[in-house]
């Protein structure tokens, strides 16, 4: 009865906040300039600074803002990333030798 009871608090109650845990950690490691970002005091923001603590937030034109990182508590739009050096690198390669 009590490995049943365990049980029914590991789903219910354990696995989920581990799952909304990882999953704000990977939001938060995502981050980049340009995301417009809520905070958990619900300050929106557009972040223009990150670092591996904090994260630089412009609030509005020219006033900027700093922030930990676990005080993001969700991203409204992501900005547009560039590929990745290593694929632009081997695209170019490619081009190289299609020439």
């Amino acid at each position: 009865m009590i490995a049943l009871l365990f049980g029914v608090m590991y789903f219910m109650m354990i696995r989920p906040q581990q799952k909304r845990r990882r999953e704000a950690e990977r939001m938060q490691s995502t981050l980049g300039p340009g995301d417009e970002v809520v905070t958990i005091g619900g300050l929106y923001g557009t972040v223009t600074g990150v670092d591996d603590e904090t994260v630089l937030l412009e609030v509005a034109p020219g006033v900027q803002t700093r922030y930990a990182r676990p005080a993001i508590a969700r991203v409204v739009s992501q900005a547009e990333r560039p590929e990745s050096t290593e694929a632009t690198e081997a695209t170019e390669d490619a081009e190289t030798v299609k020439e």
